[in-house]
């Protein structure tokens, strides 16, 4: 979806105003906001196929990957965070802490720490955003590992930052066992994502 206008020309005419916090809270309850490089970003929630793939996956990475059950543990999975970085508020769909680097997730709305690694589900109203706008934005950060699920075509690609661009690393497709980074450590089976 396109930024929405909400950069006003300033009192003297002089600029516009980048989109602020207060311009999110002012959204509608059905909205989703994010603010990137100055400007806006409203879509609607996000569809039942997009939920469930999200869901899913959260569920089959929190077991192995948080809990220990059948895994490494090491990690904190979170559904939806709101990330403020670099001037950014930012909510992918899923990311993840490896706990040697943020042992506990604060109490409160927003996290100040990039996650390691973070999962965006593709609709149509926002895969371009995604793209070219969200995964710039989280180069910048430094998030290494960043996954992108496309719940309609059912692709999961898998990306690692080098430098100060991701580089796809792989794209799996279909319902196979796939292992994909940072959770290498254990098969996903794709089938278990898809909303049947």
């Amino acid at each position: 979806m396109e930024p929405v206008a909400r950069m006003d020309v300033d009192e003297m005419g002089m600029g516009k105003r980048p989109a602020t916090y207060t311009d999110l809270e002012e959204l509608p309850p059905n909205m989703v906001g994010e603010i990137i490089a100055g400007e806006l970003y409203v879509s609607p929630r996000p569809a039942v196929d997009h939920m469930v793939t999200s869901s899913l996956l959260g569920y089959e990475l929190t077991g192995p990957f948080q809990k220990g059950r059948g895994g490494p543990g090491g990690w904190i999975i979170a559904d939806e965070p709101e990330l403020h970085l670099g001037g950014n508020v930012l909510i992918p769909d899923l990311a993840g802490w490896r706990r040697e680097r943020y042992s506990k997730l604060p109490r409160g709305k927003a996290l100040t720490i990039a996650p390691d690694w973070l999962c965006e589900i593709l609709s149509p109203s926002t895969e371009a955003r995604d793209r070219a706008a969200k995964l710039p934005a989280y180069a910048r950060e430094g998030i290494r590992h960043v996954w992108l699920v496309d719940p309609v075509v059912r692709t999961l690609e898998v990306f690692r930052l080098e430098g100060p661009h991701y580089m796809l690393l792989t794209t799996f497709a279909g319902d196979g066992r796939v292992r994909a980074e940072p959770f290498d450590a254990v098969e996903l089976e794709l089938k278990s994502i898809w909303e049947e």
